[in-house]
């Protein structure tokens, strides 16, 4: 595996089309007609195949925890349903807790919960919209986790630096717990977080699951696409800020699992993100100055013309940051679409700036897809041809080994150092 520092570090994304060709940060491809119509027309297996019987093991040296909360953020009405009242978001902490048998008797999570690895697996779900796999022929739920519920901190964990991560546009928080456990094992808190109505599904209080509204845009004009993709954006940097509004309430801190809410530090907050996730990660740490560091893999930090002639830079890439950041890129077909963000994003900020390219690696290499796809192209499920448009050439050992190295090394400098 070849690693290029400061290289040209480059996204992949994938192309929104509506009236023309659009594109962000790695787009949904359900905003794409004719291939949401083959995701429809393919049939579906008698007995879905299992998506991997579970995921790679953390390696650091706490076992971890983890707790589901869900938010209400009163100041303001959801921007994608209005009409549904205040904003609703979901998210989950992952924390590291002791290796001993304390925690024995409590059930490890589930990667998703049973509705939504159903609708994730959906012909209207990211499995097959994000990354090709064919309706309905995956079992998303049986994929296992090593994180055990409600679990008490580690004893010895009295001070966790904190993690927000936000998961690529259309992805449910869930879909990069690969990196998630292994933070928490390393001794962060790391706090994963739905948006709602932009994510795949988000499973709310009573049952109800809020499905993604990207989906519904495939075929309309150019315009109202543009639109829906600010609109996202501005979600996320919205919820990313609500979040830590509530990290940094006493009383909702008494409500965590013993020790955890006296444990986080939120002198020491970083984010992370994925495609959308890293664009949000990246604006979010120019929009609010609790954030200390930030990494965005492989994410375009600007918006597309809606005319397909080019794009507009964001106010981050525009201005950058003034707080240590890493860019980690692809090297795929597509993969210079970031390529003006990125450059005036590192013109324009100070500080520890870092950026890395992995060779052969693809969009989706950053996510659960390495840990995840490989089996499902052995059941027949999904083509080789799918597996290397999402991952790429990387083996996929080696890709998971190599995100967690960058961004825990990262991390461990910026937030740790010195502590």
């Amino acid at each position: 595996m070849r690693v290029t520092e400061r290289g040209d570090g480059r996204l992949r994304r994938r192309a929104v089309v509506a009236a023309g060709a659009l594109a962000l940060t790695g787009v949904l491809s359900a905003l794409v007609p004719a291939q949401q119509a083959r995701a429809a027309a393919a049939p579906a297996t008698a007995v879905p195949a299992a998506a991997g019987a579970a995921l790679p093991a953390p390696t650091g040296p706490y076992a971890v925890g983890t707790v589901t909360r869900h938010l209400v953020d009163t100041s303001r009405a959801d921007p994608w349903k209005p009409e549904q009242g205040r904003r609703e978001v979901m998210v989950s902490l992952f924390y590291p807790a002791d290796r001993k048998d304390r925690g024995a008797a409590s059930p490890f999570a589930p990667h998703m919960d049973p509705a939504s690895a159903a609708h994730f697996g959906s012909a209207r779900g990211a499995g097959s919209f994000n990354y090709g796999v064919r309706p309905d022929a995956a079992d998303w739920a049986s994929t296992r986790t090593h994180a055990r519920v409600d679990v008490p901190v580690a004893r010895t964990a009295r001070t966790l630096p904190v993690v927000l991560y936000s998961s690529g546009l259309g992805d449910p928080r869930t879909w990069n717990t690969t990196l998630v456990e292994e933070l928490a094992s390393r001794g962060y808190m790391v706090v994963t977080v739905d948006h709602t109505y932009d994510s795949s599904e988000v499973l709310l209080p009573g049952g109800r699951l809020a499905e993604s509204e990207l989906p519904a845009l495939a075929g309309a004009p150019a315009p109202e696409v543009d639109a829906a993709l600010r609109k996202a954006m501005r979600a996320r940097v919205d919820d990313t800020r609500f979040v830590l509004d509530t990290l940094g309430s006493e009383r909702w801190r008494r409500g965590l699992p013993h020790g955890l809410g006296d444990a986080m530090d939120l002198r020491r907050v970083g984010m992370a993100g994925q495609s959308a996730g890293g664009f949000t990660a990246a604006q979010a740490l120019h929009d609010d100055r609790r954030l200390k560091a930030g990494v965005n893999m492989d994410g375009q930090m600007d918006f597309p013309l809606p005319d397909g002639t080019g794009s507009r830079l964001s106010t981050v890439a525009r201005e950058g940051v003034d707080r240590p950041f890493l860019l980690l890129g692809s090297d795929g077909p597509g993969a210079d679409d970031n390529t003006a963000s990125w450059t005036s994003f590192l013109e324009h900020s100070r500080g520890e700036q870092r950026r890395a390219t992995l060779a052969g690696a693809r969009h989706g290499t950053f996510t659960d897809a390495p840990s995840l796809l490989p089996a499902l192209v052995r059941q027949g499920v999904m083509t080789p041809d799918a597996l290397r448009q999402n991952i790429g050439t990387l083996r996929p050992e080696r890709a998971v080994a190599a995100t967690r190295a960058y961004v825990v090394a990262f991390f461990d400098r910026h937030l740790k150092a010195g502590a």
